[in-house]
């Protein structure tokens, strides 16, 4: 009886985020835990909900251009990237880099917890392959814009906007957008107002290849 309902929570628990804006994520609940048992100060939970046509366009198109560009192509699994990073791993003798699509970080981050263990990895794979069966992209895009982590405290563009620019999403410039895609892989140890060389050449990064990727599934601006 255990197994099954693990086996059915996470399909229930996506059937119900396809119709319901989540109000809270368990990363959302663990994090003021981490810091209590550091002894760290407690951040300020900002986390503020837009639909996805409220969204700037820029920061989606610069999100998928850094974190996932065959997003609209792939069904949860991105094989060709990971079978890049494993032989990229093969011939430098380094871990296997990375590989996560935008719609494994949406399943972390609505459902999870961060990590790298297996036990975390197979609930990941499991729910996104649930999140790409029961979900639409843009869903699945929408949910991710909203609840990504961007800083200590801070889930989803909206709050993102807030917290580091102190203006709404919809008022941000290109290059603000860029710099806050740009902060996904790292947004506790980046700062956008004050960007270390590497967060700066990443940025510079995505200015530059926005232009020569499209994605048409997100329509006119």
């Amino acid at each position: 009886m255990v197994v099954l309902a693990l086996l059915i929570l996470p399909i229930v628990e996506v059937a119900c985020v396809r119709f319901i804006d989540p109000p809270i994520t368990p990363l959302m609940l663990l994090r003021p835990l981490e810091a209590r048992l550091n002894g760290q100060p407690l951040a300020e939970r900002r986390y503020v909900w837009r639909d996805l046509e409220k969204m700037p366009r820029d920061f989606v198109k610069f999100a998928l251009v850094g974190e996932d560009q065959r997003f609209f192509r792939h069904h949860g699994f991105d094989w060709r990237e990971i079978r890049i990073a494993r032989a990229q791993a093969e011939r430098t003798g380094n871990g296997v880099r990375g590989a996560s699509t935008i719609s494994m970080q949406c399943a972390r981050s609505l459902f999870l917890w961060q990590g790298r263990s297996w036990v975390r990895k197979g609930l990941e794979a499991y729910s996104t392959f649930w999140m790409e069966l029961l979900l639409p992209k843009r869903r699945i895009l929408e949910l991710y814009v909203n609840v990504i982590e961007m800083g200590d405290g801070v889930y989803g563009l909206e709050a993102a906007a807030q917290a580091h620019y102190g203006s709404a999403s919809r008022d941000l410039t290109r290059e603000q957008c860029a710099m806050l895609a740009a902060l996904l892989p790292a947004p506790r140890a980046w700062n956008p107002r004050a960007p270390s060389p590497k967060l700066s050449a990443r940025c510079t990064k995505l200015l530059r290849q926005e232009k020569q990727v499209a994605f048409p599934e997100l329509g006119a601006r």
